[in-house]
């Protein structure tokens, strides 16, 4: 897991991408933050780039390729599995049946986001301050 690297977070509600982009600058985080607004978009530039992202944070509905459609393909890629990118869902309501099509895809987190600004900061907090304290088997790949 590259804990420097960046994080793709896959959301095609503009609003959405603004309110992560403002949250984000004021944890200060030194990652950079890339949106993607589908999931084949976001699928092309994980094969394509040589950068390793520290997390994936990708909504469930979206346009083209859904989130879980997304996920089983980036499960299902021997490279993309050996970057050892930790995979959480970010999305607005879920289902029990979504959370189990999720887990049964080896997600690691799935979060229904706050309705508050405030709500969602401490979500986004909790989720990066984890992943930079967890260990993986690749450590700084």
């Amino acid at each position: 897991m590259n804990k420097s690297g960046p994080i793709v977070i896959i959301e095609d509600d503009p609003d959405d991408q603004e309110i992560l982009t403002e949250i984000f600058k004021s944890l200060d985080y030194k990652n950079e933050i890339i949106f993607f607004f589908d999931g084949n978009d976001a699928l092309e530039y994980l094969l394509a780039s040589k950068e390793k992202p520290f997390l994936i944070l990708s909504d469930i509905n979206m346009p083209k390729l859904n989130g879980l459609e997304l996920r089983e393909k980036v499960h299902n890629n021997e490279e993309l599995k050996l970057k050892c990118i930790p995979y959480l869902f970010l999305t607005t309501a879920a289902s029990q049946k979504i959370v189990i099509d999720a887990y049964s895809r080896s997600v690691q987190g799935f979060f229904v986001k706050p309705s508050t600004y405030s709500g969602l900061e401490s979500t986004i907090r909790k989720i990066v301050e984890y992943w930079q304290q967890c260990e993986a088997p690749n450590p700084g790949a």
